[in-house]
């Protein structure tokens, strides 16, 4: 019995004239294939890193670190949908890999990302800014005059670098202009690596030799993949040309408003030759945490902080301490003034993006501690 019947009285017989071939089928004038949810595989596609992105077209490195290691320029793939590609990412390609001139790939993949630096518009703006993917390590660049440093600047780089999970490095540069030992002290209380360098220490010796600050900075990055951040006008571009030997535009600081001017527009990986990759990015003079856990900004401080002398506080070290004991300890001295200041800074971040007030936060403090004391 056909579906269309009702009962045993429809005559089969009646439609046995007709075949497949009676079916009238709609025109296909574009001669497209029928959609299908299901999606290739793509097996047999080669993996790349994004070195850099540029307008719709994304710079990729194949077979890196081999002899036949080329640069192709590759586009998005469909498939991909919303899912962002940014610097640093490993990717899949398939397509035209060759990297002949006028050769155009695809990237049909993003492999899964260890770490993701973002930042935001401003504080209270949860919309992220991807800045890279897959670094281990944050070189924070800083003059020490000619633009004055912000050590709040550098609180905010921190605080991203830590929920990031990126190791931050500090480099303070123009030291012949102003003494970096008071900017350094602001961040002695933090297990972080400090390096300086004079306005020429970037420059070849009189013998063609690299300087000693050039030599451990590259010791630094051997082995790691290191994004460069920092306000315009401090040497971050020249830095990187100076240890990569690229040509990126170097900038200069203006002299009425003290201010750097942006040349660096994209954000782009250089690799080092004695090891490593560098990644400079565009300078910002801001740089929003709308995106980070407000939870994450004290355990992240206390991580770093760097333990007092004798055993800790009932025992427990400052890391594992619970948010309210981390405020605590830290007024009560066991890190120093220092210790202090970067609290406040950081309780100030925590104000900015909750939109709440100081004294707001140190009444919610005594509520928690009164909670947790019974």
């Amino acid at each position: 019995m056909s579906w269309w019947t009702d009962g045993d009285d429809a005559d089969e017989g009646d439609y046995a004239q007709y075949d497949e071939s009676s079916v009238r089928v709609r025109p296909n004038p574009k001669g497209n294939k029928p959609r299908t949810k299901q999606r290739p595989a793509y097996a047999n596609a080669d993996e790349g890193v994004v070195w850099t992105v540029d307008r719709g077209r994304y710079g990729v490195l194949m077979d890196a670190g081999t002899p036949d290691e080329r640069e192709i320029t590759t586009a998005r793939a469909r498939e991909l949908g919303k899912k962002s590609v940014v610097t640093g990412d490993r990717v899949d390609v398939v397509g035209d890999t060759s990297g002949a001139e006028g050769s155009l790939a695809r990237i049909v993949r993003v492999r899964e990302r260890t770490t993701l630096l973002r930042r935001s518009a401003d504080d209270s703006d949860a919309v992220e800014r991807v800045i890279v993917a897959n670094a281990d390590q944050m070189l924070i660049v800083v003059a020490a005059a000619d633009p004055e440093p912000r050590p709040r600047l550098v609180d905010r780089y921190l605080v991203a670098a830590f929920d990031a999970g990126v190791e931050p490095i500090l480099c303070i540069t123009k030291t012949d202009l102003a003494d970096p030992a008071p900017f350094a002290a602001h961040f002695s209380c933090l297990d972080l690596r400090i390096v300086t360098s004079t306005s020429s220490a970037f420059d070849a010796g009189p013998d063609g030799e690299p300087s000693a600050v050039l030599d451990e900075l590259r010791e630094i990055l051997d082995g790691h993949v290191t994004v460069t951040v920092g306000h315009s006008g401090v040497g971050k571009s020249t830095l990187v040309n100076a240890l990569t030997g690229s040509q990126r535009e170097v900038g200069v600081v203006n002299a009425v408003t003290g201010r750097g001017r942006h040349t660096s527009s994209s954000t782009v990986s250089f690799k080092v030759p004695t090891g490593g990759w560098i990644v400079d990015t565009p300078g910002v003079r801001s740089f929003g945490l709308g995106h980070v856990d407000p939870e994450n900004i004290l355990r992240s401080f206390a991580a770093h902080a760097i333990p007092a002398a004798g055993e800790p506080a009932d025992g427990i070290p400052l890391a594992e301490a619970h948010d309210w004991e981390i405020v605590d300890r830290v007024e009560e001295g066991e890190l120093g003034d220092v210790g202090r200041e970067r609290l406040a800074s950081l309780q100030s971040l925590l104000a900015s993006k909750g939109g709440v007030t100081a004294r707001d936060q140190a009444a919610a403090a005594d509520d928690a501690r009164d909670d947790e004391r019974g």
